[in-house]
């Protein structure tokens, strides 16, 4: 017994040091269920995404710019016919609701090609071409509509506030999970995973 006793490693406190399992299976699991993805891959995802709604919101934009381009030469000529000095909004119910149609399909176009999928299996088809998935950051899995809603609504409207670059550069700098703020608003991150 003493012989057993002097083969064993022992610490400053004379108990034998702890090592980790060669095979921990729960960390395996963890590691496979979801690592945060690369910033690469995540860009790659996010430009097909771009590129994808950009096209189905040009599709309506593109029609009513030139309508509303149309409708604002119209007012300048008539204010210069006029013969006085007159102030011609650039905004007005025209445009405006012009305006408001283009935001109605990117509202619409972004739950259907964002917040749909992203609940549905996690992922959008640029994320599905890039190998990264959308996980909720508790139960690693895939997010709820609601936080996959909310998700798309703060990447949505900090974009088209103009502070959506700062937003997602945010990931640059958020440990350990390189969270974006609409990942952190939905409690997801984004996984290396693509299975």
């Amino acid at each position: 017994m003493q012989q057993l006793a002097r083969q064993r490693p022992q610490g400053a406190d004379g108990a034998a040091p702890w090592k980790p399992p060669k095979d921990d299976p729960f960390l395996r699991a963890a590691q496979e269920q979801g690592r945060p993805a690369g910033l690469g891959r995540r860009l790659a995802a996010r430009l097909v995404d771009s590129a994808v709604l950009g096209a189905v919101v040009s599709a309506a934009a593109v029609p009513l710019w030139a309508k509303a381009a149309d409708h604002i030469d119209t007012k300048v000529e008539q204010a210069k016919q006029s013969g006085r000095t007159v102030t011609v909004w650039l905004l007005d119910g025209t445009t405006g609701t012009y305006l408001g149609i283009v935001l109605a399909v990117l509202l619409v176009a972004g739950v259907v090609l964002e917040a749909l999928p992203t609940a549905r299996w996690g992922r959008t088809l640029g994320k599905k071409l890039c190998g990264v998935r959308v996980l909720d950051i508790e139960s690693h899995d895939t997010p709820a509509f609601g936080s996959a809603l909310r998700r798309w609504l703060v990447y949505g409207v900090l974009g088209v506030l103009g502070a959506g670059v700062l937003g997602v550069l945010w990931c640059l700098f958020d440990r350990p999970w390189r969270q974006c703020w609409h990942d952190k608003a939905a409690r997801t991150f984004v996984a290396a995973k693509s299975g």
